[in-house]
């Protein structure tokens, strides 16, 4: 089943879905904000400034005019910036066909409303069916075509699995989920507790503490998973634990990038986006609010508001309280 697919987001991770898309056969658009970005997969096929050394299969058309990218598509994915999200869907509103299926691609929590990107969805286009793509998934391996496995949620099940047909293509594979709000904490929650294991490594604090991050971690994503409303099976799956592994062990993850800098005492001026950074603050003021347990959470959102430095939250979590691991 092919058919007509438009990415909104000319980075690296919309520009890799854009790619997908076009291997699986659809009709592909991206929309790109940066006219030399636009120009760049016109004329060259690459997108240099966000997936230097990648050539791409011609095919792709590129545009920086949203009403031509919004014309006709059956599928829009949203790949730009979580904290972007609500501007971008305002932007679309005039020229969105409310047949098409939006799409979720980042993975966020809005800083100041504590809101999922499917709760704005559903504010600023209450007539569009929305889902979420979020999984363990770096954009240069989906850019170069390598094996990825990813969840495509949806409150209907069968516009999930529908949907996880139509978005899978060559080495791209596509589950299903009828847990939207399970999917999308996951994927938001995952990259705090990533910041957090990248820390640990920049500071030098060794394999086994990273490990306890990790797994203590999980621990509080599951907590406010359910808090939210997240089916706790989704949390063991792709969305949830497996983006969880990815990110916590690579430096290839922007977050665990940005941890690892901080650790390190460098500077964090001009680093590439990192979602976490903002999710950080309002993951642990939701916490906070509904009296979970969750204190990586907490002192990473202290950590990068500048209210502790690494030293003072390791001694804060080394001292808490023992207990039972399954309490």
């Amino acid at each position: 089943m092919t058919g007509r697919v438009t990415v909104l987001g000319g980075g690296a991770w919309g520009t890799a879905l854009a790619l997908t898309a076009l291997r699986g056969g659809h009709e592909t658009r991206i929309w790109a904000r940066d006219r030399e970005t636009v120009r760049s997969i016109q004329e060259h096929n690459e997108n240099p400034r966000y997936l230097p050394g990648i050539c791409f299969d011609p095919g792709l058309e590129a545009t920086s005019d949203m009403a031509r990218a919004l014309d006709g598509p059956d599928c829009v994915l949203v790949a730009t910036p979580a904290q972007s999200l609500r501007g971008v869907l305002e932007s679309v509103r005039g020229d969105l066909s409310p047949s098409a299926t939006l799409v979720l691609c980042a993975k966020g929590i809005e800083r100041g409303t504590g809101r999922l990107m499917s709760d704005i969805a559903g504010e600023l286009l209450p007539e569009t069916p929305v889902a979420a793509l979020s999984g363990p998934s770096f954009a240069t391996d989906v850019a170069r075509g390598l094996p990825t496995a990813v969840t495509v949620a949806a409150r209907d099940e069968d516009r999930a699995a529908a949907l996880a047909e139509f978005l899978s293509a060559p080495h791209f594979r596509c589950y299903s989920s009828d847990d939207l709000v399970g999917v999308e904490v996951g994927g938001a929650l995952k990259n705090v507790m990533a910041i957090a294991a990248g820390a640990a490594a920049g500071a030098g604090l060794g394999a086994s503490a990273q490990a306890a991050i990790v797994t203590r971690g999980f621990v509080e994503l599951q907590r406010i998973g359910a808090a939210l409303g997240a089916v706790p099976q989704t949390l063991f799956g792709l969305s949830g634990l497996g983006d969880l592994i990815l990110t916590c062990s690579s430096p290839q993850s922007r977050n665990f990038s940005y941890g690892m800098a901080l650790g390190r005492g460098e500077s964090l001026e001009n680093r590439p986006l990192a979602e976490g950074v903002a999710t950080a603050g309002i993951a642990a003021e939701i916490a906070r609010q509904k009296g979970i347990e969750a204190p990586i959470t907490d002192a990473v959102g202290a950590i990068l508001a500048g209210h502790m430095s690494i030293t003072q939250a390791v001694t804060a979590l080394m001292s808490r309280p023992l207990k039972s691991e399954t309490e």
